[in-house]
C-alpha cells in the first residue's frame, strides 16, 4: 500500500472515531513514573480498567519498591479487572526492575528536562517493556510525538486494511505519527484504543462489527470467523465414535448398514452347521475301521497253527 493510500485511510478512522466516542484524556498532574504503570494497564484494556488497577496498586502497597518484590500471582489480584491480569502484573513488574536497574530510583521527573530520544532509548533496553508503554510515557510524560499500538490497535488496522498482516505482526503501523499531527496525537490514540479494545475483547459483537463496518465495508472480508471452531468440533467426534464397538463384527455392521448386517448373518449361519458335521463322522469311521481290522486277522492266524500241530502228531504214530 501507498503512503498516500494509508494515510487517507487514517485520517478517514480518525473521522469516523470522532462521530463514535469520546477521548479521555489522563490527569495533568500525574507523574512520570505514574504514566509508565499506567501504560502497563492500559495496554489491551478499557481507561476505566487501568484508572482502577492504577489506584488499587497506589494504595495496596507502601512504595512502588513494594510492587516490584511483590510476586506476580499476587498483582494480578490487584489488578483483577484488566483484560488480562496476569500478564498485566508481569509487565508492571519487568517496568519496574528496568526503571530501577537504569536510574536506581522510582522518581523520573529529570527526564522531562532531557533529551526525548536518549530516554525513548533507556526504556527500549530495558528488558520486557512493551513499545505501547514505551510510546505512552514518550506521548503523555514526556510530552513528544508518539502514537502507542498494542495488540488491540494492531488487530484493528489489519481488519480495516491499514496495515498487512506482516506489518501487524511486526507491530507497526508506518506512517502513523505522519497521518495524524501531534496537535491530534493524543485525541486519536484515545479514540482508536475504544474501539480497538472493544473489538479485541469482543470480536464477534455485532454492534463493534457494525461500527468497524462503517468506517470500511470490505472489513468484512478480514473479520475472525466461527467457522474454524465448528469445522474442528466434528472432527472429535467421528474420531471417538468408532472406539465403541470391540469386535470386528460389531464394527462392520456399523459402517455398512442393516442390509450388511442381514447378509453378514446369512452367511454366518451355514459354516457353523456344516463344520461340526464332517468334523464328528470322518474320525468316527476310521475308529471303527481300525478296530475291526485286527481283530479278523488275528481269529484266522490261531486256527492253522492248530491244526498242522495235529496232523504231525497222527503220522509219527
Amino acid at each position: 500500500m501507498s503512503a498516500k493510500n494509508r494515510a487517507d485511510l487514517i485520517v478517514k478512522l480518525h473521522k469516523a472515531l470522532k462521530k463514535e466516542f469520546q477521548p479521555v484524556v489522563p490527569p495533568s498532574n500525574r507523574s512520570v513514573m505514574d504514566h509508565a504503570i499506567y501504560a502497563c494497564c492500559l495496554e489491551n484494556s478499557t481507561p476505566e480498567e487501568a484508572d482502577e488497577s492504577l489506584a488499587k496498586l497506589q494504595e495496596n502497597y507502601f512504595d512502588w519498591n513494594e510492587v516490584r518484590v511483590t510476586t506476580d500471582r499476587e498483582l494480578a489480584d490487584t489488578v483483577k479487572s484488566l483484560s488480562d491480569p496476569l500478564q498485566a502484573a508481569t509487565r508492571v513488574k519487568k517496568m519496574l526492575y528496568g526503571i530501577f536497574e537504569t536510574y536506581y530510583q522510582f522518581d523520573l521527573e529529570f527526564l522531562k528536562k532531557e533529551n526525548l530520544g536518549k530516554a525513548v532509548q533507556a526504556f527500549e533496553k530495558m528488558v520486557g517493556v512493551s513499545p505501547f508503554a514505551i510510546s505512552y510515557i514518550a506521548q503523555h510524560g514526556l510530552g513528544g510525538h508518539s502514537i502507542p499500538t498494542d495488540k488491540a490497535i494492531l488487530s484493528l488496522m489489519y481488519v480495516l486494511g491499514i496495515i498487512s498482516e506482516d506489518e501487524a505482526a511486526k507491530g507497526k503501523v508506518p506512517g502513523l505519527e505522519r497521518a495524524i499531527p501531534k496537535a491530534k496525537g493524543i485525541e486519536f490514540a484515545s479514540l482508536v484504543h475504544q474501539l480497538a479494545v472493544r473489538f479485541h475483547k469482543t470480536p464477534f459483537s455485532t454492534t463493534v462489527r457494525k461500527q468497524i463496518l462503517k468506517i470500511d465495508s470490505s472489513a468484512k472480508e478480514r473479520f475472525p470467523k466461527r467457522s474454524s471452531k465448528k469445522k474442528a468440533a466434528p472432527a472429535t467426534t467421528k474420531t471417538t465414535a468408532p472406539k465403541a464397538p470391540t469386535g470386528k463384527a460389531a464394527a462392520k455392521p456399523a459402517a455398512k448398514g442393516k442390509a450388511a448386517t442381514k447378509k453378514a448373518a446369512v452367511k454366518v449361519a451355514p459354516k457353523k452347521k456344516a463344520t461340526p458335521a464332517k468334523t464328528t463322522k470322518k474320525p468316527a469311521a476310521k475308529k471303527s475301521a481300525a478296530k475291526k481290522a485286527p481283530a479278523k486277522k488275528a481269529a484266522k492266524k490261531p486256527v492253522k497253527k492248530t491244526t498242522a500241530k495235529k496232523t504231525t502228531k497222527k503220522k509219527s504214530k
